[in-house]
């Protein structure tokens, strides 16, 4: 899960971008069958999407041989949406993604904790980049479309939020966290529980897999989830992406 701004080329190293951060500081998913109720929704409590306001986290790895690092940043800013006639308070985190040094994307991702204790994902607005400079925003959708004068004028107008991450998920649990075709799709599947597994961070237990595939793409990815810390690995067709660093700690 922005802002269109000019940003010159970038070249960054692990450590540099350890100190900016520091700096900075086949059923389906049991959800409700109506429209989701959000009385704190700010309160992102769920073990494997949580959210800390001011927290970091910094991922690296490769996609089809260019060496990558994303930062994900969990901003205290927070954005309103109009849902069926009520206002709902969302989270926002920024992921910041490179690709050999150069700037590639930033994306603004909107979530919000519903009552059955799900995170349910409100869009996001995408910057992708060429050269420095903003290329496009393909990907951007948002509950209720565009409404704010940074919005880009094509995103994708969501009726309804979805689904990100199930308040207890289990093996089995099927929902989809991108739901616009052709704007964005995906279909995610919880496909192991109660894993162990190592990444430069640390080690994680706990950990749930997920499978995501999407119409818009072939093959599919695997994510590996920590209560306390969300996403920790990322694995697909010539693609890694592991926790390097996390301000996020592990729930006991």
């Amino acid at each position: 899960m922005k802002h269109s701004r000019p940003v010159h080329a970038v070249v960054l190293t692990v450590p540099l971008i350890l100190a900016l951060v520091l700096a900075v500081t086949t059923t389906w998913a049991t959800v409700p069958s109506g429209p989701p109720s959000f009385t704190d929704p700010l309160n992102i409590t769920n073990a494997f999407q949580p959210f800390q306001p001011g927290g970091s986290k910094i991922f690296t790895g490769s996609k089809e041989g260019a060496r990558t690092i994303v930062l994900d940043l969990y901003l205290t800013e927070t954005r309103a949406f109009q849902l069926h006639g009520r206002t709902v308070q969302c989270r926002i985190l920024r992921e910041i993604a490179f690709e050999d040094g150069q700037l590639v994307e930033v994306a603004d991702n909107f979530f919000a904790q519903g009552d059955d204790g799900a995170v349910y994902y409100f869009g996001e607005v995408v910057d992708n980049y060429e050269g420095g400079v903003v290329a496009n925003h393909d990907g951007s959708w948002l509950v209720g479309g565009p409404t704010l004068p940074s919005d880009p004028s094509t995103t994708g107008v969501a009726t309804d939020p979805t689904v990100f991450m199930p308040a207890d998920p289990q093996v089995g649990d099927v929902f989809k966290p991108e739901d616009l075709f052709p704007i964005v799709d995906e279909s995610a599947e919880v496909v192991a529980t109660g894993k162990t597994v190592r990444v430069p961070a640390g080690r994680y237990k706990g950990v749930i897999v997920i499978k995501e595939s999407s119409r818009l793409s072939a093959g599919t990815e695997r994510k590996w989830y920590a209560p306390g810390v969300g996403v920790v690995q990322v694995r697909a067709l010539n693609e890694v992406l592991e926790l390097e660093a996390s301000t996020l700690v592990q729930s006991k």
